[in-house]
């Protein structure tokens, strides 16, 4: 039985109702989307964080996957170690790995309510849904970033991430890809606005992960659900400078990847690559997070500081490097 299965069988008995709660139901993220949107307009993008008004630490679940582990034990441990957001990966389709507990991503097709509970009993909450769809794919990518978004209002979650194919086909080039970003989020922008969930763009491509370029395609569209993911880690490998980065985008942060990158990943990638899955600990790498945490607390920005990292000690680590630079700030 996979671990997301068994969670409440294992913690509440085994009623029909608590089993059916964990079955995987194709079709109940439509029907949960359908009564979020019959309890209210969408209105304008806000994103409600921690009500004391002071910016959040989360992790992103990735650090559980080089450990073989589930959706339902990073959610746990996320808890355990002191996390109060976390930033689950969600996928179109079904994945083997995943349904037997070896993975932490995890099918729309799971009923949401099954999500909600895991969060609730573990003490944390959703910052954002790492669902990452192609801005460069027409087709697929568009219907993608639709089923996640609405995915996420079901939730109950303001976030989901995009970004561009990290190794765009060689038959497009720069003309065709700015075309083809803007029509895609022209598309996926109507889909945030009728469910009232931001698309938030992350430095993680060829495109994304140069300033200028972020600059243009933010400005593709003209919608205020189309926002900026930070990502500091990608963007110093990709050879920019992630300080400039952040002051081109920090009128459109609406989450951030709190990614450190070590001297040994930076000296043997920077430059040669757009991004990485996971970075080392926060303070062991090269980032200046006090430097990064005092601009965006100049900002005014009240969100989630999303660590990607790979190893539960890792996570631990950051954990306590992050909550001193925001103590020692006031952030």
């Amino acid at each position: 039985m996979s671990e997301i299965a068994g969670h409440r069988a294992e913690t509440s008995g085994s009623s029909r109702r608590e089993f059916m709660g964990h079955a995987v139901l194709a079709g109940a993220v439509g029907s949960v989307a359908v009564q979020a949107a019959e309890a209210g307009a969408a209105g304008q993008p806000g994103v409600p964080w921690d009500s004391n008004g002071r910016m959040g630490i989360g992790i992103n679940l990735e650090y559980v996957r080089h450990g073989d582990k589930s959706l339902a034990y990073g959610i746990k441990r996320a808890g355990e170690l002191g996390y109060k957001w976390v930033e689950p990966c969600f996928l179109d389709g079904r994945c083997l790995l995943a349904n037997a507990g070896y993975c932490h991503v995890t099918s729309f097709d799971t009923d949401p309510k099954v999500i909600q509970d895991m969060c609730a009993e573990a003490g944390v909450q959703i910052s954002g849904l790492s669902s990452h769809s192609d801005l460069l794919n027409p087709e697929y990518g568009v219907l993608y970033a639709r089923r996640g978004i609405r995915y996420a209002r079901a939730l109950g979650v303001k976030v989901v991430q995009i970004c561009e194919d990290m190794h765009p086909p060689k038959w497009i080039d720069e003309a065709e890809a700015f075309n083809m970003m803007r029509i895609n989020l022209r598309a996926i922008s109507e889909t945030c606005e009728e469910n009232g969930v931001c698309i938030a763009i992350e430095q993680h491509g060829p495109y994304t992960a140069n300033v200028e370029r972020m600059q243009r395609i933010l400005s593709l569209v003209d919608s205020p659900w189309i926002k900026c993911n930070y990502d500091c880690g990608n963007t110093f490998l990709a050879g920019s400078d992630p300080y400039e980065m952040l002051e081109a985008v920090i009128d459109k942060v609406v989450h951030v990847h709190a990614k450190d990158i070590s001297v040994k990943q930076a000296e043997a990638e920077r430059g040669k690559v757009t991004g990485t899955a996971v970075g080392c600990a926060c303070g062991d790498g090269v980032i200046d997070w006090k430097r990064l945490v005092t601009r965006l607390n100049q900002a005014g920005y009240k969100g989630v500081l999303s660590v990607e990292c790979g190893t539960e000690d890792e996570a631990a680590r950051s954990l306590a490097h992050m909550t001193k630079v925001m103590q020692d700030l006031g952030a």
